[in-house]
């Protein structure tokens, strides 16, 4: 009942109306003005044993855009999910903006827009700042402290990320933690009878090419080189994105000298027969088995794309994963209408039962509360080094395996939400005996229980 009005969809709107309805201080704002004091300001926080740190600079909140520093709401309900579903106590989480300023015009003239009323700061000058505050962090909070980078924009998000993850226990949720959930949930469909039983089997296409949609992509040929043994690079050709211009090719790229991150998913088409500027023309002529969708734009799945994957699949799977629900591709409504009830639908946001073509379906939400709050609470137990790829991979495949034969029949390939504490708990144990097994852990001796050990470090909220 809470999880909605803590995370998505009712953040969303909190976020839009933080500057109006603020009423007290949550965590610490850091401006690019405070270049060469961050560390000054860290060390006001009232207390220093501070554990996990969710910081973010507002430029692509949810799908809803530059809120500048308005978009503090979601570091705070992060950290509240820390606390709810992974037992991790309040009082070691701090939230944190950075404010570079904001391009929406909007809050540039709101009298009461709390942030700098100036244009984003970009390049080496905000670079520097994200720099300074993370090696800052870990000075006054120690050298494992997670941070957790948050809705930063796509221009700055997969730059920041390579150049810190293997100097810090850090990870971006946005590209890793959606890509772990939506990993967990394919890798429950290939149990699905009538679905691909391999992953290597999938072809996918996605709508959207930013950090979620390139994240998902690049965990899932990480997984087929796991499982199936082929190049990273080989695995990449089952995976097909389509961004704003259209399919994303190899011609493409050549013309257009696509970004880094799209430049690896460029691809091949010559073979392919017509135009391939719309999702349309790419389920027709690639026939894929599944489609995702992370391009907040509401209503690009539509009948007949939903149609022509039921016509090329027994079981179709469908991922509209944008958030809130009013920005998702299709609803869970019309994706079970429009395929008569034969697909396997997942969302970003919740949706309640729904019936259609004579079942009832409970829809599986592709939270990924599923994820970062059992990956934090892993890695901040075993004071992790860094967090490598293969901890996204094997996090994926724990959630995977705790989806029932009841989820399945009710149409979801996530457990219910109400298991999230148990379902946290999992994965933080796979994840500690990970960083110990790699030797990424700072904690020096390894328990011999695990799970006791991990449950002992969960705060219980009960009253």
């Amino acid at each position: 009942e809470c999880m909605p009005l803590v995370y998505t969809p009712t953040v969303g709107e909190a976020c839009q109306k933080y500057s109006h309805i603020w009423s007290k201080p949550r965590g610490i704002y850091i401006s690019i003005k405070d270049r060469g004091n961050v560390r000054k300001i860290l060390q006001n926080w009232h207390t220093k044993d501070v554990k996990a740190i969710v910081f973010t600079d507002g430029e692509r909140i949810l799908g809803l855009g530059d809120l500048g520093v308005n978009g503090m709401g979601i570091p705070v309900g992060k950290l509240q999910l820390y606390s709810a579903c992974a037992g991790i106590p309040p009082s070691q989480c701090l939230p944190v903006v950075i404010d570079n300023g904001t391009n929406t015009e909007e809050y540039l003239k709101d009298e009461l827009y709390m942030g700098l009323k100036q244009s984003r700061v970009r390049g080496k000058e905000f670079e520097d700042l994200i720099e300074e505050f993370m090696i800052a962090a870990t000075k006054t909070f120690g050298p494992s402290v997670l941070l957790q980078f948050e809705d930063f924009g796509n221009s700055t998000a997969f730059g920041l990320l390579e150049k810190t993850r293997k100097r810090f226990n850090t990870f971006n949720d946005d590209i890793q933690g959606t890509a772990c959930v939506a990993l967990g949930g394919i890798l429950a469909s290939l149990k699905i009878e009538g679905a691909p039983s391999k992953l290597i089997d999938h072809r996918i296409v996605f709508l959207g090419a930013g950090e979620a949609g390139i994240g998902i992509g690049e965990l899932i040929a990480y997984a087929i080189h796991e499982r199936d043994g082929i190049s990273v690079s080989e695995a990449r050709k089952n995976i097909w994105y389509l961004d704003s211009q259209g399919l994303i090719t190899e011609a493409r790229d050549k013309a257009e000298k696509l970004p880094h991150h799209k430049h690896r998913f460029a691809h091949d088409a010559s073979a392919f027969k017509g135009p391939l500027s719309s999702l349309e023309d790419a389920v027709r002529q690639i026939k894929p088995t599944m489609i995702i969708g992370v391009s907040a734009q509401p209503g690009t799945f539509t009948k007949q794309v939903c149609k022509l994957m039921a016509e090329n699949n027994k079981v179709p799977i469908i991922f509209a994963l944008s958030n809130p629900t009013h920005k998702c591709e299709c609803s869970a409504q019309e994706a079970y209408d429009w395929t008569k009830g034969k697909c396997v639908f997942a969302s970003g946001s919740p949706f309640g039962t729904i019936t259609s073509h004579g079942r009832t379906f409970e829809p599986g939400q592709g939270n990924n509360a599923y994820i970062f709050p059992g990956l934090a609470l892993g890695v901040i137990a075993a004071e992790a080094k860094r967090i490598p790829e293969s901890l996204f991979y094997d996090t994926a495949v724990c959630l995977a395996e705790q989806v029932t034969d009841k989820d399945y029949l009710r149409g979801s390939l996530y457990p219910k939400l109400e298991k999230i504490r148990e379902v946290s708990l999992n994965i933080a144990v796979g994840v500690a005996d990970s960083c110990f097994k790699l030797n990424i852990a700072r904690v020096k001796e390894q328990p011999k229980d695990t799970r006791k050990w991990i449950q002992s470090k969960m705060t219980d909220f009960k009253y």
